[in-house]
């Protein structure tokens, strides 16, 4: 840290000042010494008995008069004095220097952070100050995101819940002014109105699995799950669908009977939703592969389709929640936008990862977890 000129002047002058009050205290210790030792003959020729007894050395050096050895003890306890008092004071020159930095910070400069270094525990203060500023920053910047967040949320919801709500009003519009013409115009705008709110109730169950995955307080009903059996239970359960687009469905565990510790109902879901992204969006797909393989203390699930290939722009947003890779949001080519959101937090309740790789030949979602479920500690 560097001093400023008034500073440096005002410690010259604390270090002359010092110098001299010094020298004064040290002439009168001196004078008074000897003024009382000279006054009491029997002290002086004591002092002078010891000092001839006392030989120093193989040559048997006399010591020195007693005012030498005062002197010298004085000037070693001066300058430690002096030393003591500046570094005092250039550490009350730092402080002041700190200080003046914080309410600098505090008047709202929050892209500024001390400079300068110093030495001893203040620069652990200086350390401490940067990093809670950081903190601080980081903090306003992640509450900024959720704000935005929120609203996107908001955004997103709002439209894709306006848009099956006004067809629905529409259409119960028609039915409630009686504006149809036969009993087959009715059962059409009845059809419609009923899809239309099959829509909302799966984005409404969407977004309520979603909120609830990414609380950090819900509830995990931690089990033995065999990974074997769930997977082949799932490739049951979506065989007839597949079957109607032309996709076989296979599941394969290695090793069999593959135990893993888990939240059953929440990894069901996890690979439901993996399954149904690939029914949905693996154009001219013949197939659909789930397989499990333990990676040391590790389980890797990949959900695999020979669809057509996700764009590389597209693949590093995927699991933004209401990201869809065609943008007209058309319920007709995607769903809510939620299903891979949802798997994102499943993941991250259980510690553990998913990516996806995608080429020309194949198409594979990569969800990695532990075998063994360890709570976070708070």
């Amino acid at each position: 840290m560097k001093l400023t000129a008034g500073e440096r002047s005002s410690l010259i002058f604390e270090g002359i000042s010092t110098v001299i009050l010094l020298f004064l205290l040290n002439v009168s210790l001196i004078v008074m010494t000897d003024f009382a030792i000279k006054s009491n003959p029997g002290l002086e020729n004591g002092i002078f008995i010891i000092k001839q007894s006392l030989q120093i050395g193989p040559y048997h050096t006399q010591i020195w008069s007693y005012q030498r050895w005062m002197i010298g003890i004085l000037i070693l306890i001066d300058i430690w004095v002096l030393i003591w008092r500046l570094r005092r004071r250039y550490a009350q020159y730092q402080l002041q220097h700190i200080i003046r930095e914080l309410h600098y910070i505090a008047q709202g400069h929050f892209d500024h952070r001390i400079p300068f270094r110093v030495r001893g525990g203040q620069q652990q203060v200086i350390t401490s100050v940067n990093s809670l500023v950081d903190s601080a920053i980081q903090s306003m910047d992640d509450e900024r995101k959720i704000e935005q967040s929120k609203d996107e949320l908001i955004t997103n919801v709002s439209h894709d819940l306006r848009t099956p709500l006004t067809s629905i009003i529409g259409y119960l519009g028609l039915i409630e002014d009686k504006q149809y013409h036969s009993q087959e115009d009715l059962l059409k705008y009845t059809h419609t109105a009923y899809e239309k709110a099959t829509q909302m109730k799966s984005l409404v169950e969407d977004l309520f699995e979603y909120t609830k995955v990414r609380q950090t307080s819900a509830p995990i009903n931690i089990m033995s799950v065999n990974l074997d059996q769930m997977l082949e239970q799932l490739a049951a359960s979506f065989e007839l669908e597949a079957s109607k687009k032309g996709i076989t469905m296979s599941a394969d565990t290695k090793p069999t009977d593959l135990m893993i510790e888990a939240d059953a109902e929440k990894l069901g879901r996890l690979f439901s939703n993996l399954i149904a992204n690939g029914l949905k969006y693996g154009q001219n797909a013949s197939y659909i592969k789930l397989t499990a393989q333990q990676k040391d203390q590790q389980v890797e699930v990949c959900v695999t389709n020979d669809g057509a290939k996700i764009p590389e722009d597209a693949q590093i947003h995927l699991f933004e929640r209401f990201y869809r890779v065609e943008e007209s949001r058309s319920k007709a080519t995607g769903g809510t936008g939620l299903g891979l959101a949802i798997v994102q937090g499943i993941v991250d309740m259980h510690h553990g990862a998913v990516r996806v790789e995608s080429n020309d030949k194949k198409t594979s979602f990569v969800v990695t977890l532990p075998l063994d479920y360890t709570p976070e500690k708070n």
